[in-house]
């Protein structure tokens, strides 16, 4: 057994923190604290599968990681065009943080479109792996490159691996009976086994995912599989890779527990499964196809044996028209989509609130308006969620603030519902429902009780003596009225969207009444007991940094940045967006200055100013994009100075 030379270096981001050397020509390792990968080429080059088993095989080591996974809008985009580039973001560190990271330690550019797409992103120094076999003149004209930028200095001041991808992934599978085209399809893989060397990432999960996947295509399957291991065993012999990287586990980073890898929107769907069975109701969910909502509606398909329903409907007003539907049937009803769907959405929520009855919207925001960016990240449907239905019509306002946070979430979305007899909108978006972090899986005991009681008789007794049943007859702590399962007999009661008698559910015109009925929903929305905002202020400080939804992490990643350079600043983050938590208005008094980052142009902003007259600080952004933390360090620096 050869003995190896040990030295520690470090570089000016602190990221390299020791070095292995064996003598004998054998590779060195350099240890890292964590390093940002960034998968990028056409939108059929894989790369989104790529990065996800690059991602599994991270978690399942042990890493605390971060994703931003980032596509085009078609099913098909332009080949070898600027549009069509598809790119996954992978951020891994041996100790906690937040953000998929500001910019690539790595780049793999499967084409001359996925390099010009994303250099500008690269800081000087980062490496860079192209397929060299895509640098074609015609390639490369087509975005605008007149020389090539492998042969023009243009990248001298990174680290440039040039690797025939595609000519060594045919190589690799010509004992296979496949065509040219067919075996360049699995120069992914060759790229994802060269990664997977590199960074010591396991390959046994991949493997098995592989032979899973095309257990009914074993040509294919085999022919993934040997890309993948002639890409690992390229790293292992070829000269240009002096060395490998190790990031060791984050065995501080996360509490004692079972731990996955999970995105936004797999959370949320396990939240709702988790939801109904603390409940002990059957889940519907009826929903119409919408990026980057679908996947909730694919993966609860799956789920028919915990008593899931799901209904694909024509449009998105059929859809909730069934939610609703099941609401007054008895189960707990859900529908999902995005941005324009909500819109469309917008009378039968209205007629929720007037039936009150429980029902969870969940709205994955992206960009907008109309369509928009139907791939790419925003939180502008705010205003939406509180305002935007006609009349009177209050809705309680909930957004997680990470991917796993999207369980807990949609738990907390159910017992509002439940409880209170309301509709509920919880509104992620697409960074969130896309992206994906380690998640501790919870123990049962650890889940609410979110166990409701059907009316099972008469409620109220009239000046004669009878016992009826009235369906508008509340609750005198949260204001709810009964649930009552259609088919009971004695609890029949009129429903409709026309305004309700008080008490009796009867068609009223009286105006006393409907200002009454308008008054006693806005204060049961308004009564909901939310629990009260945390402040993270160790230091004392001026400046209080205000966010909502999935601007935690590039905030918190922001906020410590700031305290590592000598700088006081607060945090907190709000879940409840509607009503607000009872010491939010206490607390923003506390300070002198509140800023609030917002993926929109102010509308959380523009709540804070109306309802708590606080000259809040607006820091906007709208680009499609989640906020990367430097950029937010330095406006928020800035702020504290003024």
């Amino acid at each position: 057994m050869t003995s190896q030379v040990s030295r520690t270096t470090e570089q000016a981001d602190g990221t390299v923190v020791g070095e292995q050397r064996r003598p004998g020509g054998v590779k060195a390792v350099r240890r890292l604290d964590r390093v940002i990968i960034r998968f990028a080429g056409d939108s059929g080059d894989g790369m989104q599968l790529t990065g996800d088993r690059f991602t599994s095989e991270t978690a399942s080591f042990g890493n605390d990681l971060s994703t931003l996974p980032n596509f085009p809008a078609e099913i098909r985009a332009p080949a070898g065009t600027l549009p069509g580039v598809s790119s996954f973001q992978l951020h891994f560190a041996d100790h906690d943080i937040l953000t998929p990271g500001d910019a690539p330690n790595v780049l793999v550019a499967m084409n001359p479109a996925a390099l010009k797409a994303n250099i500008g992103d690269l800081p000087r120094g980062a490496e860079i792996i192209v397929n060299t076999d895509e640098f074609t003149k015609r390639a490369m004209q087509k975005v605008g490159y007149d020389a090539s930028p492998l042969e023009d200095g243009s990248l001298d001041g990174y680290s440039l691996h040039p690797v025939p991808l595609t000519t060594l992934t045919v190589e690799a599978l010509k004992e296979f009976d496949l065509t040219r085209k067919e075996a360049e399809r699995s120069k992914n893989m060759f790229a994802l086994g060269l990664l997977s060397w590199m960074y010591h990432r396991p390959t046994e999960g991949t493997e098995r995912f592989l032979k899973e996947k095309f257990a009914r295509k074993p040509e294919v399957m085999n022919a993934n599989l040997a890309a993948f291991r002639a890409g690992w065993n390229f790293g292992e012999t070829t000269e240009d890779f002096a060395v490998s990287y190790e990031i060791a586990p984050a065995t501080t980073a996360f509490p004692v527990g079972t731990y996955r890898n999970i995105s936004g929107n797999l959370a949320l769907a396990y939240g709702l499964v988790a939801a109904s069975r603390q409940a002990d109701l059957p889940l519907f969910l009826g929903s119409y196809p919408i990026t980057p909502a679908s996947d909730i509606l694919h993966e609860l398909s799956k789920h028919k044996n915990f008593g899931v329903r799901t209904f694909q409907a024509e449009d998105e007003i059929a859809g909730i028209g069934a939610a609703l539907g099941a609401a007054f049937g008895g189960s707990l009803a859900v529908t999902t989509t995005s941005g324009p769907g909500v819109a469309l959405k917008a009378e039968t929520v209205g007629l929720a609130v007037s039936l009150e009855l429980p029902l969870l919207v969940v709205d994955i925001q992206r960009g907008g308006p109309s369509t928009g960016l139907p791939t790419k990240t925003e939180q502008a449907d705010l205003l939406q969620a509180m305002y935007g239905r006609n009349g009177e019509a209050p809705v309680p306002v909930i957004a997680p603030r990470t991917p796993a946070d999207c369980f807990d979430a949609a738990l907390e979305a159910a017992r509002i519902a439940l409880t209170y007899r309301t509709p509920v909108m919880l509104l992620s978006d697409g960074y969130l429902a896309n992206g994906s972090e380690p998640w501790r899986i919870p123990e049962l005991t650890e889940l609410p009780d979110l166990r409701v009681q059907f009316a099972q008789g008469p409620n109220h007794t009239l000046d004669d003596g009878t016992e009826v049943f009235w369906p508008y007859k509340r609750d005198p702590q949260t204001l709810a009225r009964p649930w009552a399962i259609p088919g009971t007999p004695g609890l029949e009661h009129r429903i409709g969207g026309i305004e309700k008698q008080d008490g009796t559910g009867n068609i009223s015109y009286d105006p006393a009444n409907h200002d009454f009925m308008v008054r006693t929903r806005q204060a049961k929305i308004d009564g909901i007991d939310v629990p009260d905002i945390e402040v993270d202020d160790p230091d004392g400080a001026r400046t209080l940094v205000l966010g909502w939804g999935s601007t935690y992490g590039p905030i918190t990643a922001a906020v410590r940045r700031l305290r590592r350079a000598g700088e006081a600043i607060a945090q907190a983050h709000l879940r409840h967006l509607n009503p607000f938590p009872r010491n939010l208005g206490a607390v923003l008094g506390g300070y002198d200055k509140v800023v609030i980052p917002e993926m929109n142009l102010g509308q959380l902003a523009t709540l804070i100013r109306a309802k708590y007259l606080v000259d809040a600080h607006s820091y906007n952004q709208v680009n499609g994009m989640p906020f990367k933390a430097e950029q937010l360090a330095e406006a928020l620096k800035e702020a504290i100075h003024d």
